[in-house]
Formats: structure tokens, C-alpha cells, sequence
């Protein structure tokens, strides 16, 4: 082990347990530290690892280590020690994203981007690590993919982001990379043993069609269609599905004989206010899981004074297609963890109105609202409400949208707070579900067709939840609360 990993595994088994009491209580952190990117989510002997953009020191961005945490359930996570510190000349500038796969042999094998940055320029190559699911050892053959290995013309600066599975007994991974059109391309490599690699294709090519340069892609199969995910920075705001900046998508879609893929159609993979980077894996039951890191880059900025930690995971979300569109649900084994259920069935609301055992700021709430004789046309649930705080979360049904409004969250500066998106109505009527965190909110549409994510700053005891409309409304509602014993909190990944 290297005096750099050592020294960010000691740092992070002292400093965790100091600001254990200031976690999430079921979203994944770092623990200590910054966080961004899930790298490595995939199953490794019968339990589920995730690695992490991570540095350990500061709560922002630094020299970029892999942190590590895995589970066996996608809600209560033990923190293993870091896995990947920039310790090689080839990852001097950092441990960029990537993936991993269980070779043959039962070893774990970590590909990812090495950042070096040389006199003439940064450079990005695809490198790898094997270990044993704690200790990993760089390959002495780092790095295994290069620029020899992208087209005429790409470059070699914004190359990175390997993702990898294996098929047919053959190792595949796609990278992101600009091309020589000067947008974002997908690449397709093949390996027989997931250390010697050969190009195969330009995937999928964005052409300016969607932002420029892309980040972080994931490809997988999916009741008979393929699956492309990846983030677009520079996106030009086109409807209120997509916005400025930093975007989120999918697609779906074929693959030809010639390694080609084809998109049938493209939607906003989210539509919150914070959300990036997702990853997904197959699960050992076969559903398909995505985890996506719980910020936008515009606000990883602000932090609450004395917080020791920046950056937090999704919760795990199974994915399944409907209907030419990508759905998204918390995964089934959070409900395990429900309890003390509160239930309302057909109250009317219009006045501002706060339920009776409707309140908190760790729960599980499920929400539906139908017009009455007279059709409302707003309709406003604050959450995280006192003190002067509130999040809004407003539905306008004869315009077919849900607003979010975090302007009184307690966010400390002027980034970005609201957002507006396209929701599914029928006849006015609406069903939601909201995940609440101690500093986030997680929004899932009807079965999942829209989701939507916000990180909040709103202190503890402002745990207020209210309902109001322009009209009378009919609103059935469960709220539980969620009890993480045992949580991963407990685990300082000594």
C-alpha cells in the first residue's frame, strides 16, 4: 500500500466518527469529505460495492481518490476503506471515474480514468486496479487503453469515465470522449480478460444535439432494447424538460451488426434540481438499479458552516420501461424499513392545512390529490416548513407541470433554486411519492415517470409539512417514518 492511500484511509477511520451524528439517514456519503461521481456499482460475491469521487480532506472537490462502501440490501451501507488514491504518474492529477467487474479468477478488477498533466497538457488514459473487494493493486500495465486507442482526431484531453460489464464472456466498456467535431462520443472497447483492450466503435455520437462534451455513459440491455445513459454538460435549455448546464439522459434505442447504436427515443433522465453522474448495475435477482450522485456542480459550493461532509447518493432506484419511457422507483427494499404509518383517505383540503401526525424530515410519504366538483389549478405542498423555512413543491394541472422552490430552503447563496417540469396529469388527478432526508428530498410521478431530486439546508427543527389549494381537492395520504437500525453510520470502515 502506498503512503498516499494510507494516509487518506487514516485520516477518514479518525475524522469519520466525529461527525457521524451529521449523516443522511439512509442516503450514502462519504462519511467525511467531499464526494461526486458513483463509480464501480456492481455485485461482488453475493453483495453490492460502490466506490465514490472522493476527497477525504475538505468538504470540496480535491486530488480525486476512490472512496468505497457496499451493501447487501441498497439501503444499509458499511464504509470500507478507500480503495484508490493518485499515486502513479499515470493518475498523478487524480483517480477519475470508472467501473468494475469480478474476473474469472474471483478477483475484483476497478477500471478507471487516470488524469496526468504533463508540460504540453492534461492527459486522460483508461487504467486498472485488481483486488480482493478491500485492497486493491494497480496493474503494472497502466495504462490499458490510451490515445493510440481512440479515433483520427478525437482527444486525448477529454477521454475518461469507463464504464465495463462482461457478456458472452467477453469484457466490454463504453468511454465518453470529444470528437473530432469537437462534441461528445461514445466509444465501444472489447477485451477477453479486462486488461488488454481494442477499440471496437463510436457508439453513439452527439453531434451538437445534445450539449457538447458528455460525461459518464452507462450501457445495458432492457426488455429486448438497449439503454444508453450519460450527462451532457452545455445543454441549451430546449423545453422544460431540459435546462441549462449540466443535464441528465437516456436513451433508447438498437444496436446494429456493427456496433452502432441507434436512438428510438431521448428524454431528461431527472428533472430535479440536483442530480448527476447516475450509474447503474444488474442486480443479482436480475432488476436493473441506477444510484446518481445527489447534486448539481453549480451549488456543490454551499454547505452549511461546520457540516464535515459535501455530497450525498440518491437513493438506489430500480429502472424499468414503459410505454417508450424510462421509469424510476426507490428500490423495494426500503419499505422494509417503514414505520409507524400514519394514513388519511379522501380528506378535503384547500385551506392551508397541516394533518395530524404529518410531519418530519425522515420519511416515506405517498400522496394523492384529485379535483373535486371545481378544478383547482394550483396546488402546494411545503415540506421542511418553520422558522421561516419551506420548500414548495406545487402542482398546476391544467398546465400539466410540477414546480420545485427551494428559495427557503437555508441555502446560503444565489444558485439555482427553481425548477419546472413536465408531470403526468389525468383529469387533474396526481398521485406522488417523497422520500425525505434530513437535507434532501427525493419526488417520484404516478409509477415512476418523472423523478426529481433537491438538497435542502433547512435546520432540524423545521419539520413542518402543509397543504393548500386554489380549490377544493380530495387527498389520500400514508407517511412513514423510516428506521435505519444498524445503519452504516455505526461503520467507520476501520
Amino acid at each position: 500500500m502506498t503512503e498516499k492511500l494510507q494516509k487518506a484511509r487514516d485520516y477518514e477511520a479518525l475524522h469519520r466518527p466525529e461527525i457521524a451524528n451529521q449523516l443522511p439517514a439512509f442516503h450514502l456519503t462519504g462519511g467525511v469529505g467531499w464526494i461526486n461521481d458513483p463509480n464501480g456499482f456492481a455485485p461482488y460475491k453475493d453483495e453490492y460495492h460502490l466506490f465514490f469521487q472522493y476527497y477525504p480532506y475538505d468538504t470540496q472537490w480535491g486530488p480525486m481518490h476512490w472512496g468505497h462502501a457496499k451493501t447487501k440490501d441498497f439501503i444499509r451501507w458499511e464504509f470500507l476503506p478507500a480503495a484508490l488514491a493518485p499515486d502513479a504518474q499515470y493518475d498523478s492529477s487524480g483517480c477519475f471515474s470508472g467501473g468494475a467487474a469480478t474476473l474469472p479468477d474471483g478477483r475484483h478488477l476497478l477500471l478507471y480514468t487516470g488524469v496526468e498533466i504533463r508540460p504540453e497538457g492534461e492527459f486522460q488514459t483508461q487504467c486498472v486496479a485488481i483486488g480482493d473487494g478491500v485492497n486493491y493493486e494497480k496493474y503494472e500495465g497502466n495504462p490499458v487503453i490510451t490515445a493510440a486507442d481512440i479515433p483520427e482526431g478525437s482527444s486525448a484531453r477529454d477521454f475518461r469515465d469507463p464504464k465495463i460489464w462482461q457478456e458472452n464472456g467477453v469484457y466490454y466498456a463504453v468511454t465518453v470522449n470529444r470528437g473530432k467535431d469537437g462534441s461528445g462520443d461514445v466509444l465501444l472497447y472489447e477485451s477477453p480478460d479486462g486488461l488488454h483492450w481494442q477499440f471496437s466503435s463510436i457508439l453513439y455520437s452527439c453531434g451538437y444535439r445534445f450539449g457538447s462534451m458528455w460525461e459518464c455513459p452507462d450501457f445495458f440491455h432492457l426488455d429486448s432494447k438497449d439503454i444508453l445513459i450519460h450527462s451532457v454538460m452545455e445543454m441549451r435549455a430546449t423545453t422544460l424538460e431540459y435546462h441549462n448546464g449540466n443535464c441528465k439522459m437516456y436513451h433508447i434505442g438498437h444496436t446494429d451488426a456493427e456496433k452502432h447504436f441507434h436512438a428510438e427515443v431521448s428524454h431528461a433522465m431527472e428533472n430535479g434540481l440536483d442530480f448527476y453522474a447516475p450509474q447503474t448495475l444488474e442486480a443479482l435477482d436480475g432488476r436493473r438499479i441506477m444510484i446518481g450522485w445527489m447534486q448539481a456542480w453549480e451549488g456543490s459550493k454551499q454547505k452549511i458552516p461546520g457540516m464535515g461532509f459535501m455530497g450525498q447518493m440518491t437513493v438506489p432506484r430500480e429502472l424499468t420501461l414503459r410505454d417508450g419511457r424510462l421509469l424510476q422507483w426507490p428500490v423495494r427494499e426500503l419499505e422494509s424499513y417503514r414505520a409507524n404509518k400514519v394514513e388519511y383517505r379522501n380528506v378535503t383540503i384547500q385551506e392551508e392545512t397541516a394533518l395530524p401526525g404529518i410531519t418530519g424530515k425522515v420519511m416515506d410519504l405517498i400522496l394523492e390529490i384529485a379535483p373535486t366538483e371545481t378544478p383547482y389549478t394550483r396546488f402546494t405542498l411545503e415540506i421542511n416548513r418553520g422558522d421561516g423555512f419551506h420548500t414548495d413543491i406545487i402542482l398546476f394541472p391544467q398546465k400539466g407541470t410540477i414546480r420545485l422552490d427551494r428559495t427557503f430552503s437555508g441555502h446560503p447563496h444565489d444558485v439555482n433554486h427553481i425548477r419546472e417540469f413536465p408531470a403526468d396529469f389525468h383529469n387533474g388527478a396526481i398521485r406522488l411519492r417523497l422520500l425525505l432526508d434530513r437535507y434532501s428530498a427525493e419526488l417520484f410521478v404516478g409509477d415512476g415517470e418523472q423523478a426529481a431530486s433537491m438538497v435542502l439546508y433547512a435546520p432540524e427543527k423545521a419539520d413542518g409539512i402543509t397543504l393548500r389549494s386554489d380549490a377544493a381537492v380530495q387527498v389520500s395520504m400514508e407517511k412513514y417514518d423510516l428506521e435505519i437500525t444498524e445503519n452504516w453510520r455505526t461503520n467507520h470502515g476501520k
